[in-house]
């Protein structure tokens, strides 16, 4: 693991958070190895029900670091591709593999591949300050790390247009207001309010946790008749685990269930 990725586990918790506190947790070659490591991790891993992702310091993510950006531009139009498909379209793809919960704790300014890096998630709680902005356009950009294909599907297509086209920022409560985010709450309460929805999911069944979110990233792509015969054989599945047969006599029992992923 790079220096610019924190990663643990706790309690079926994993944390990753960004730490470039002095550039806004701007991505390198090496944050993104590590990220695209920890997913793996988590995606394999029995010991992870629930992601947590955020950032060290004021900012979530600044995106990709504009230091370099000169540099950049003067690599071959291959080479520039090469770093997006190699590096950062990864975190994205593997995103799509990983059937278990991410939340993202949004801590600060989330600009550019930043943003979009934070729509990836399945859930964003935003501190009061976070502000978020497609910020390509101002540098005579094209969203390439996924922000045109995750924006429409969270605000629409005409308010991601305007987001994109502008580049203007969004605060947190409009960013609640568009559908965004999920939650805001105080700076100070950030964290605290993240692990208290990643334990609530962490302590759900974890079978069923995970078909859901397969069924509800799904149906964005079928039709509903598709939709419901898949929706028939998860539930038929879902009555022969172990864990709907505790969740049933916990229930009847009067009490707190013990899931095991079984």
């Amino acid at each position: 693991m790079s220096e610019e990725l924190v990663f643990g586990v706790e309690d079926g918790i994993a944390t990753i958070r960004l730490n470039r506190p002095d550039k806004f947790n701007a991505f390198t070659p090496e944050m993104l190895i590590s990220w695209a490591d920890a997913l793996r991790f988590c995606k394999d891993s029995p010991e992870v029900n629930v992601i947590v992702l955020t950032g060290t310091g004021k900012g979530f993510c600044s995106g990709g670091d504009v230091g370099n950006m000169k540099n950049r531009s003067e690599q071959s139009a291959y080479s520039r591709r090469q770093f997006l498909t190699d590096f950062v379209h990864p975190i994205a793809l593997l995103l799509d593999q990983i059937d278990k919960p991410m939340i993202v704790a949004v801590n600060g300014v989330a600009t550019g591949a930043g943003m979009d890096m934070a729509l990836m998630g399945d859930m964003r709680i935003a501190a009061r300050s976070a502000r978020f902005a497609e910020t390509y356009i101002k540098v005579g950009l094209f969203a390439g790390d996924g922000g045109s294909w995750y924006l429409p599907r969270l605000v629409g297509q005409a308010k991601a247009l305007e987001l994109l086209w502008t580049g203007e920022f969004v605060d947190a409560e409009e960013a609640l207001r568009l559908g965004m985010v999920n939650k805001v709450v105080d700076d100070d309460q950030l964290m605290e309010a993240t692990y208290a929805m990643a334990r609530k999911i962490a302590d759900q069944p974890p079978i069923a946790i995970r078909m859901m979110k397969r069924a509800v990233r799904q149906s964005a792509a079928i039709d509903i008749r598709t939709h419901l015969e898949m929706a028939a054989s998860h539930m038929a599945a879902m009555y022969s685990t172990e864990d709907h047969k505790e969740a049933a006599s916990a229930f009847l029992e009067k009490r707190t269930p013990v899931f095991k992923g079984r």
